[in-house]
């Protein structure tokens, strides 16, 4: 037992040979190829699923935030031209999958106040794009379901009593001792990969700031943070005044050059037909 429990926690911690663009190590088991393919499938499928907003003013203004984003995407990533669908749904959401795909959700437009907020939610979803951690959490997903399988098979073959708690509690383990805080480390690195970009592309990054003040007022209660898949508002705001004194500059260069996006938001955001 003692050393199933020390091969399923060696998966867990493998490093792999790349590094994200903050130094980090990362766990990669399938090709920028595959990952495509999965992410052109599902988007698909949601197209399906989820009414699409046919509204004009609302789909230029996403368009226009977009696009300024993703030109400042490495083509290394992706070279073609991205979609981008607005989906009619009172979710406040916005995700970006890899194979060059961006979904906003109309409700997330009522929680940001104007481009430059817009653009921090899709600069931090094109983050987790960039720094490819749909792959890491595939393979970490894969990794720990190894591991517990190992150490199901050498519980099963002891002599412990109440077998199945330990398998549950090690599925615990594993739940909030690895995989969670994984995702924590996504969405901050996402946090901070998304001001840089936002800023890059023409965004004032402080606007990053006031849109996780203003997703806090959504959330009344918060789960501990050792049990979220999510940094705490509180921390994401920290973390994201921190970095302002690396991001802000990249702005000031496009500002001084006069080279802003000018999205205007509209005045009304139509209610979903759903």
């Amino acid at each position: 037992m003692k050393y199933s429990l020390i091969i399923c926690f060696a998966l867990l911690s493998l490093s792999g040979c790349s590094t994200s663009s903050t130094g980090r190590n990362q766990v990669a088991l399938y090709s920028d190829s595959e990952l495509s393919k999965m992410g052109i499938t599902s988007f698909e499928q949601m197209k399906q699923e989820i009414p699409i907003s046919t509204d004009k003013v609302t789909n230029d203004f996403v368009l226009c935030v977009a696009d300024a984003i993703t030109e400042n995407v490495p083509e290394s990533l992706f070279s073609g031209e991205w979609e981008v669908v607005v989906f009619d749904s009172a979710q406040v959401n916005a995700f970006a999958l890899p194979g060059g795909k961006i979904g906003v959700y109309t409700g997330i437009l009522n929680v940001t106040e104007n481009q430059d907020q817009l653009a921090a939610i899709m600069g931090h979803e094109v983050g987790h794009v960039l720094e490819r951690h749909s792959n890491e959490r595939l393979s970490a997903s894969q990794l720990s379901n190894v591991g517990l399988a190992v150490a199901t098979i050498a519980l099963g073959a002891s002599d412990i009593d109440n077998q199945g708690l330990w398998v549950a509690g090690l599925g615990i383990g594993v739940q909030y001792g690895v995989i969670m805080p994984y995702s924590r480390s996504h969405e901050s690195e996402a946090d901070i990969v998304g001001q840089d970009l936002m800023a890059r592309s023409g965004f004032s990054p402080d606007a990053s700031i006031q849109l996780w003040k203003n997703m806090s007022k959504l959330s009344s209660a918060e789960s501990p943070e050792f049990m979220s898949t999510h940094p705490s508002n509180a921390t994401r705001i920290k973390q994201l005044t921190e970095h302002l004194a690396v991001s802000q500059p990249y702005y000031l260069s496009k500002k001084s050059a006069n080279t802003l996006p000018k999205c205007v938001k509209p005045s009304v955001i139509p209610k979903p037909k759903s």
